[in-house]
């Protein structure tokens, strides 16, 4: 086997800072479960079972809506939550070394699939976000953004052990190529996830002055572009700085979705008895934290915010007792497309932000979403395994 590389304190990529159990005698799996952060695990599976919960309550009148069975998106989204955690024991038994070999082949593939949306993708709501073969719809921005979290890091890294490589100048260039087509596309959401992605484990790198003010430019004339030469984010921000939201007019969404909460109370108006499911054709997608605040009210909502914070420091914790700088710069990429996700879709719910088509991580349902999550989870539970078994 080749010597692996190493990070800043000499330990070598795939290592941790604890020292490994005695393992003689264990089976694979069993190793895999001794070395597992099963807090973080059930931290994950919990927040699954509730978005299950959600789904149920939620679903069943976007599909009388559409003239299909009331539980078709229920079964979906069990048949995607299956996918899900087959992906993510799958990327958990990976070292982080496997983890790495994994999306730098996946890589080119992902960004392919991404181009050829510009071109052979659906158009839906002026974008084009979707690639459909076999009956099977495909959105491959939501595969490349947990990679691209794994290979730039790689890239941070592999600049720290050779200090003369072009290991972050090519890193800087795959940023500009993946926000170049999510902008096309366009998806602004993705685009700022992928970007805070890159800045954050930058950032954790060791952030020279002159690529922090380049990166800080970047970032205004990238926002002050999407407001002038794209309509529907224009639109959105004008709404939510200027507009009065109503029930009739412009805010119609985020004016159901607070009243929705309002009426909901502590405890909610209890399971399939809320309405906002019957104004709101995305209620258990985009706007399925409105559906928790309404029929279970703020308590269940807090629970499920609680949950995610838990997840975030949980992770944090984990890598700053790590030495391994692939597995914290990797790590903290993931937890930050993560938790910014979730803030993003709650916020928007709330009317904190101006709105963003952005499903809350393991709670909406989803099909390309939730198995992308799964990658990400996979890769976090592999990330913050107590130690890894040698190859």
């Amino acid at each position: 086997m080749d010597q692996l590389p190493t990070g800043m304190t000499g330990a070598p990529i795939g290592s941790h800072a604890e020292e490994a159990p005695n393992d003689q005698g264990l089976t694979f799996f069993q190793k895999w479960w001794q070395s597992l952060d099963r807090a973080l695990l059930v931290a994950f599976v919990l927040l699954a079972a509730l978005g299950c919960l959600l789904v149920v309550a939620a679903s069943p009148t976007t599909a009388n809506h559409l003239g299909l069975p009331a539980m078709y998106f229920v079964k979906k989204h069990l048949l995607y939550m299956g996918l899900m955690f087959a992906v993510m024991l799958g990327v958990s038994l990976l070292t982080p070394r496997q983890l790495v070999l994994l999306s730098l082949a996946a890589f080119p593939f992902l960004l392919l699939l991404l181009s050829s949306t510009l071109f052979l993708g659906a158009e839906v709501k002026g974008a084009r976000r979707w690639i459909t073969f076999a009956g099977f719809s495909l959105q491959p921005s939501e595969f490349l953004k947990p990679v691209f979290a794994v290979v730039s890091g790689w890239l941070f890294t592999k600049q720290l052990t050779f200090p003369n490589g072009w290991y972050e100048r090519v890193s800087l260039g795959l940023c500009i190529l993946v926000l170049g087509l999510l902008l096309l596309q366009p998806d602004l959401g993705m685009a700022v996830l992928a970007s805070a992605t890159w800045v954050t484990q930058i950032y954790l790198r060791g952030l020279p002055w002159v690529w922090l003010a380049g990166v800080g430019g970047c970032t205004v004339v990238g926002l002050a572009g999407a407001y002038v030469f794209l309509p529907h984010v224009s639109r959105r921000i004008d709404r939510f700085l200027f507009a009065t939201p109503d029930k009739y007019g412009e805010g119609y969404q985020i004016s159901q979705s607070l009243d929705a909460f309002s009426s909901g109370g502590l405890f909610g108006k209890g399971p399939g008895e809320g309405t906002i499911k019957f104004y709101l054709p995305d209620a258990h997608a985009d706007f399925i934290f409105a559906v928790s605040g309404e029929e279970f009210g703020l308590l269940f909502s807090l629970l499920l915010v609680s949950i995610y914070v838990f997840i975030f420091f949980r992770v944090m914790q984990q890598l700053l007792h790590n030495r391994d700088m692939l597995v914290v710069l990797v790590g903290a990429g993931l937890m930050t497309q993560f938790g910014l996700q979730a803030v993003i879709n709650i916020a928007s719910t709330l009317s904190l932000i101006p709105t963003k088509g952005m499903t809350l991580p393991l709670v909406s349902y989803g099909g390309s979403s939730l198995i992308a999550i799964g990658f990400l989870i996979g890769s976090i539970l592999s990330l913050t395994r107590r130690w890894i078994h040698r190859e």
